[in-house]
Order: structure tokens, then sequence, then C-alpha cells
């Protein structure tokens, strides 16, 4: 993790985050609730969060030395301190990629949820340039990341646990290495697919709402009316 926390600070790592916090931002703009979850630590605890309109968050790590300041709660992803269906909203910040069982974080986040809640993750393609340095690099890239997970495949779970997926999109059209000069910083290419970057997308964010199917149908007032006036009528006879 002290890998992974230097290169967030690097200039590519914070122009990444911000980028991603811009993106969460407008997928967050029509969040509403109580309680909004963050399950792992990425950036600066609260920075992802910082446009939610929900206004109890809690970021939750996996390690102590994610404990800046900006961490609530320090627990296993796979198993969550957290009452089931307590939360109306859930971000996982490339949480998945950093966990050896990306399976049972989804799982987790799931019973934490509240019915219509809504699942947010981020996450890096793994075809793609940022995909082909990650698997080139003994360590990761960005460093510390076990795998990375594709969105057709995390679709698949969700769809497979009941969700709906409310939207998807793609980001982050930079080359996997530091810029050099200050001419060279990141800047909107990050985000949006340029002239002079037409590179494919190396990140996306996934939208879900966690869907409540009834075991029997609820009758509108109207039919229920019509059937309790049916019902009282004289059956006919032969």
């Amino acid at each position: 993790m002290a890998a992974l926390a230097a290169w967030q600070g690097g200039r590519l790592g914070r122009a990444l985050i911000a980028a991603e916090a811009e993106v969460l931002g407008e997928a967050l703009s029509d969040v509403f609730g109580q309680e909004l979850l963050q399950v792992g630590c990425w950036g600066g605890g609260r920075e992802l969060l910082a446009c939610s309109r929900i206004r109890r968050q809690t970021v939750l790590a996996c390690c102590p030395e994610a404990a800046n300041g900006q961490v609530d709660m320090i627990a296993s992803l796979d198993r969550l301190p957290v009452a089931s269906g307590a939360v109306d909203a859930v971000v996982l910040p490339h949480s998945l990629e950093l966990e050896l069982d990306p399976y049972a974080v989804v799982r987790e986040a799931d019973r934490v949820l509240v019915g219509e809640g809504q699942l947010l993750v981020l996450g890096f393609r793994p075809f793609s340039l940022w995909g082909l340095r990650a698997a080139a690099t003994p360590a990761g890239f960005p460093p510390g990341l076990r795998r990375m997970l594709s969105e057709w495949r995390l679709r698949d779970w969700l769809v497979l646990l009941g969700y709906e997926i409310v939207s998807s999109r793609r980001y982050l059209y930079h080359l996997p290495v530091e810029p050099g000069g200050a001419g060279d910083a990141p800047g909107p290419n990050l985000l949006r697919r340029g002239l002079f970057n037409p590179l494919p997308a190396s990140a996306y964010l996934l939208k879900a709402r966690k869907r409540l199917y009834t075991a029997t149908p609820i009758r509108s007032r109207a039919l229920r009316e019509r059937l309790r006036v049916i019902g009282g009528l004289a059956e006919p006879t032969a």
C-alpha cells in the first residue's frame, strides 16, 4: 500500500484521482439517501465523494496504513462490519482489483445495500494500454493491483445478483507513463478522447441499481376494489 500511496502522490496519480472525482461527481448527482459507503481507500480519503449529495459518508479501508485521518473504519472488505440493507449507495474505487476475492467484495456490497440502492464501481480495463503495462509489471500498475477486472465480467456478476445496469462511462485516454516535462502534465485527455490522443479508454465507471423482486404481485387499488365487489355477488347456479 505504501508503493500505491507514493504513486498516487505523483503527477499522474493525482491527475487520475482528480479525473475520477469528476466522473464520480457526475454519476452521484442523482444518487440520494441517508448513508453512502466507500469500500476501499483510493486517494485522499473523501476526495472521490466531494460532490455527493449524501451527507453521511463513511470510508472503510482494509489496512491500518490507510488510516490517515480520512478513514472511518478498518476492516476486511469481504466482511464488512455493516448491517444488512443499511446503506443507500456503495462506491468501490478500484477495490476489486486490490483484493484476492473480488466477487466476495461484490457480495458484501450487495448485502449492505438497501433495495433500489446503487453501486458504483471504478475499474481499469485489462485490454488497454494500462492493462498491458500492468501485465508486464511484476508489482502491478498502478503498484499493488492484483488483477484488472473487465467491465463485461463485472456486468455478468451484477446481473446474476439481480442488478440493473444504469450507466457505463469509459475514460482515461492517457499513456500509462509519468509525464516528463511541465508541458506533459495530464490534462482533459484523461476524461475525453481528442484529436491528438486517439487512444482507447483504459478505465470505466459502472453504475448499477439493486432491484427488488416480490414473490407475490402487488395488485392495484382499483383491481382490489373490483375483486371485493365481485366477491360479494351471489354465485350463479346451474
